[in-house]
């Protein structure tokens, strides 16, 4: 059985550069990536989906609910880190670099309390997962899954070269990352990803991989 993690699609916070507000829709072309996402895994056996409440995460998941026929399960744990009062701020207007290491957004979350969530929401997910007769999809965003890359996944040799002073990874909008999950009667182990921030769906017409960005 495997976990099935997705990035959220391209909204026009990600196109313009703008740090994103709850509220931020899928653009006209996140919507066509999430239905080019949908149509990859169409076939997979997938039993259950979960997403982020926060717009962008849940437009995404109805595209794999309207595909698969199953229901999306909303997750406040998944939202994407708190910004707080730099939400709508264009990147170009920063004075401070929003993921360094002590930055602590005003009225938004530190990087400790962030990790606290994302540390809840992979309880939650391995819950979810516990049991499934086939795949569980988690539909997040980009810190949500660097955070799980970093605290709960073993990662390819390739994507571990990748990352380097805690900075986020590059990862495409509608991303997919599978996760093995450990065979019954290995509890404890972890879990080890044989696919990570794969695109391959984007790479023809206006799907436009390289996006990226929280």
């Amino acid at each position: 059985m495997s976990i099935y993690l997705i990035r959220h699609g391209e909204t026009p916070g990600n196109r313009d550069r703008i740090v994103q507000v709850p509220e931020t829709p899928l653009s006209d072309r996140g919507l066509d990536q999430a239905q080019r996402l949908a149509e990859r895994l169409r076939d997979e056996p997938i039993r259950r989906i979960l997403a982020s409440d926060l717009a962008r995460a849940d437009m995404t998941a109805r595209a794999l609910s309207t595909t698969l026929g199953l229901a999306v399960e909303s997750e406040p744990l998944l939202q994407e880190r708190n910004f707080g009062d730099l939400r709508g701020t264009p990147y170009a207007e920063l004075e401070e670099d929003l993921f360094g290491p002590d930055f602590a957004p005003p009225g938004g979350e530190t990087w400790e309390v962030f990790y606290q969530r994302v540390d809840a929401a992979w309880a939650r997910i391995a819950a979810a997962a516990d049991g499934l007769d086939g795949h569980l999809a988690v539909v997040t965003h980009g810190l949500v899954l660097h955070g799980l890359a970093e605290r709960h996944l073993v990662l390819p040799a390739e994507a571990e070269a990748e990352s380097s002073g805690g900075q986020p990874r590059a990862l495409a909008n509608t991303c997919l990352t599978i996760a093995d999950i450990p065979a019954a009667g290995e509890a404890g182990s972890p879990a080890h990803v044989s696919l990570f921030g794969c695109a391959r769906h984007l790479e023809e017409g206006d799907g436009s991989a390289g996006i990226s960005g929280i």
